[in-house]
């Protein structure tokens, strides 16, 4: 093993493959000193990561870290018998989080560090503009570019129509058409990859096999989905990080079968950019956009400018996003209020104690 005060300099080194720059050289810097060796997190499972460092891959134990998919880490690499363990998280960059599975005002972070999401959509079966928004709004928030790729071509009734429908629904985002049968649009979706390239969707989007296809190979699991609604089974059942053939590295993720959203103000307001800008020439500042006299957005509306459809579907994600903030200002107003009650029960004990001892 390398000794814990080198870097990396080499652009083939395991680390540089997997992203490691300057910026990260220069945060991790107070973590060199201390004997520690930087390292990406690559998988997670109860209490152990899989991690890459610049000797090789390892599995370490996460000592407590709320670790995810995509984190870069400062590891103790394990000396006189000691298991590796992480010892501290760098920064994230980026984050994708959504509502937990228990839809409590905690957040779940779904990978870290991520520089390109891939939204996977399949066209075997009717597409959903309104779920591929909220997956668009997960995506904008998390600081990373979002991509739309629209998978299974060859099975879509209408490739047209669906391919006009989806580009309708994500205003600013490339959509890139594709098929892993024909290999329909793959050129075009690998060029538009760059760093760290994650994969979201339900369950049957096809993101494995899309997956597959960008990295070569059959490293990733595929299942069958149901003819009558298009969805699979989990085969994909932990975030995993792999590198791509042609430079940067590919998460996959389990398929969503729920999409909270987690504090996704500005991801909403990104994916509904035209309906924000219309909102700006509205006669009043606070306009509903319901039946106010002078609304912009009514009257795009009215025109045939705006779909009626994509007005519903921002004001249903707007009201899913105020509640879960609501709850998370709830949890932290209990949290304090908690903390507040255990110094007041400490200060009593205390006079409690010393009133006895006089």
């Amino acid at each position: 093993m390398s000794s814990p005060s080198s870097s990396p300099s080499s652009s083939s080194s395991p680390l540089s493959v997997h992203g490691w720059d300057d910026v990260l050289e220069s945060e991790f810097a107070p973590h060199r000193a201390a004997g520690l060796v930087p390292a990406r997190i690559t998988g997670v499972d109860r209490g152990l990561c899989d991690a890459v460092t610049d000797d090789g891959p390892l599995r370490a134990a996460t000592a407590g870290l709320a670790a995810c998919t995509g984190d870069w880490a400062a590891l103790d690499p394990g000396t006189a018998g000691r298991e590796p363990r992480l010892v501290a998280l760098l920064p994230r960059r980026t984050a994708i989080v959504r509502s937990s599975a228990a839809r409590d005002s905690h957040g779940q972070v779904l990978a870290a560090n991520v520089d390109t999401v891939v939204v996977a959509v399949s066209l075997a079966v009717p597409l959903d503009a309104g779920r591929l928004e909220r997956l668009l709004a997960l995506a904008w928030e998390s600081g990373a570019r979002p991509v739309v790729v629209l998978t299974k071509t060859d099975q879509a009734a209408d490739p047209a129509e669906a391919i006009a429908e989806a580009a309708a629904a994500a205003p600013g985002v490339e959509v890139v058409a594709t098929s892993a049968v024909t290999g329909e649009g793959m050129d075009a979706l690998a060029a538009l990859l760059t760093g760290t390239v994650v994969l979201l969707g339900a369950s049957g989007a096809g993101k494995s096999t899309l997956g597959n296809a960008l990295l070569g190979g059959g490293t990733l699991a595929t299942g069958e989905v149901r003819d009558r609604d298009g969805k699979g089974r989990h085969t994909t059942v932990r975030r995993e990080l792999l590198p791509l053939p042609g430079g940067g590295v590919l998460i996959d993720t389990p398929g969503l079968r729920g999409v909270g959203l987690h504090d996704a103000a500005d991801g909403i307001e990104q994916v509904f950019a035209e309906i924000e800008e219309l909102a700006g020439d509205c006669r009043f500042a606070d306009c509903a956009h319901e039946a106010e006299p002078g609304c912009a957005v009514l009257a795009a509306i009215a025109s045939g400018e705006l779909p009626e459809r994509r007005l519903t579907s921002y004001r249903k994600l707007l009201r899913e996003n105020a509640w879960a903030a609501a709850r998370t200002d709830a949890r932290l107003r209990a949290e304090r209020t908690e903390r507040w009650k255990a110094i007041h029960r400490h200060q009593r004990a205390t006079y409690r104690f010393r009133e006895r001892q006089r």
